[in-house]
């Protein structure tokens, strides 16, 4: 397994949190087209309770991190990375929070500054927002989703593939981001299980700094 400098870890981890998307330059769908597709898109993440899957993070040299996320409605993530990375990203419904463990710092947004906000409230942002990019695939939808008044809270284009056994019949895959400095950050989901017990400590993390050293 490659170990990844701290840099590059903080990097990749900071991406989920501000990003900004690739254009497709493909031929836009019909309208009607474009609504149906949007709302399944829309239906799939409502339709998701509590959500387990195993990621991998890769960014545009190909450096790739893994873990396992875990999502709970309303508004909860957490993305546990391998050993390799000593850190996580988690979110309380309000604020993104990422914890290095290595170097006891802790870094946070709130939700709605970042493109995973349309993730974890796709009634705000998604159907207000989203922009259906066409694909090749009628079983695939691509959704980005970007704030026009706001550019710098950056951009997440989703990708769905449809299965019959996930809820709302589409299934979240993937993500691509760009961030403010042009890195790519690519995230796959695979092994999804749907209605796990999730415990609401699983969104809570150790704080790694002095006490003297917390706001």
């Amino acid at each position: 397994m490659t170990i990844l400098s701290r840099p590059t870890l903080t990097a990749l981890a900071g991406a989920l949190a501000l990003a900004v998307p690739a254009a497709l330059a493909l031929p836009a769908a019909p309208a009607a087209a474009q609504a149906s597709q949007l709302d399944q898109a829309v239906t799939a993440l409502r339709a998701i309770t509590t959500m387990r899957a195993d990621f991998s993070q890769t960014d545009r040299n190909g450096q790739v991190l893994r873990g396992v996320l875990t999502l709970k409605a309303p508004g909860r993530i957490r993305f546990e990375y391998e050993r390799s990375a000593n850190m996580l990203v988690v979110s309380n419904g309000r604020s993104l929070t990422l914890i290095d463990y290595d170097v006891a710092q802790v870094q946070r947004w709130p939700i709605g500054n970042s493109p995973l906000g349309a993730l974890l409230d796709p009634h705000r942002d998604v159907k207000r927002y989203g922009k259906l990019l066409p694909t090749s695939n009628p079983d695939v939808i691509s959704v980005q989703v970007k704030d026009p008044n706001k550019p710098e809270y950056g951009t997440i284009t989703m990708i769905f593939v449809r299965n019959g056994s996930a809820p709302g019949g589409f299934e979240l895959a993937s993500w691509v981001a760009l961030d403010a400095q042009n890195k790519r950050t690519t995230v796959r989901l695979s092994n999804q299980q749907y209605g796990v017990a999730v415990a609401d400590s699983a969104f809570t993390y150790r704080d790694p700094r002095p006490t003297t050293r917390r706001p």
